[in-house]
């Protein structure tokens, strides 16, 4: 079996990789703030297809916010709003070593994330240190106008990272989004703890010291 080439640069996901998080407290929340029933919150937010939209940058949160009160009667003004959808975050302190050994290995680092403004600026706001740390490139779906597994964002990935798609490795708790990404060229493999993680990059001659 040939050995695969050592990544010159690794994407990770945030949610469920970097972070984890908790959609249904987000959308109980929501309805508390808003004064509102968190199932049509979850409605509108997830089959109504505003989240998408919100992660694909075609609309902003303060068109978020309003077209949500038309479906929801939400009453929250659009600051609580957008806490009550973002504070649903936690750190997965396990990969601190992963990311530090990473480091150290001269690797390029970045994330790719199918995410929004209001997350990410609560993540940078809560101050993990990992956030953006040494994260070279940051793939924002909400930036770049494309979400996984959509090939666009990966292509805008690859040219970010400044090598050849075969020198990228990609962990995202996602099957689907790891198999777009091995389409797109790249090794990728399924995210299912920090240990596993460390094991696939150790097999590809990442060495992190763990």
């Amino acid at each position: 079996m040939q050995q695969p080439v050592r990544p010159a640069f690794v994407f990770l996901d945030m949610g469920n990789v970097l972070v984890s998080f908790d959609m249904q407290r987000a959308f109980r929340q929501m309805a508390e703030a808003g004064r509102c029933d968190a199932a049509a919150v979850r409605a509108a937010v997830v089959e109504g297809g505003l989240m998408e939209s919100l992660e694909r940058g075609r609309i902003g949160w303060p068109e978020f916010h309003a077209e949500l009160a038309r479906r929801t009667g939400c009453s929250a003004d659009p600051a609580a709003l957008a806490h009550a959808a973002s504070d649903m975050f936690t750190l997965n302190v396990e990969m601190l070593p992963v990311i530090a050994g990473l480091e150290r290995t001269g690797c390029g680092l970045g994330i790719l994330s199918n995410t929004c403004q209001p997350h990410w600026e609560h993540l940078l706001g809560r101050r993990f240190a990992v956030l953006p740390g040494n994260f070279r490139e940051l793939v924002l779906s909400h930036e770049v106008r494309a979400i996984k597994p959509e090939p666009e964002i990966f292509a805008t990935a690859t040219r970010r990272a400044g090598v050849p798609p075969e020198e990228i490795f990609f962990c995202d708790d996602i099957p689907s989004h790891v198999e777009a990404a091995r389409r797109a060229g790249w090794q990728a493999e399924v995210f299912t703890s920090a240990a596993a993680l460390a094991d696939a990059l150790d097999r590809r001659g990442l060495k992190l010291g763990l």
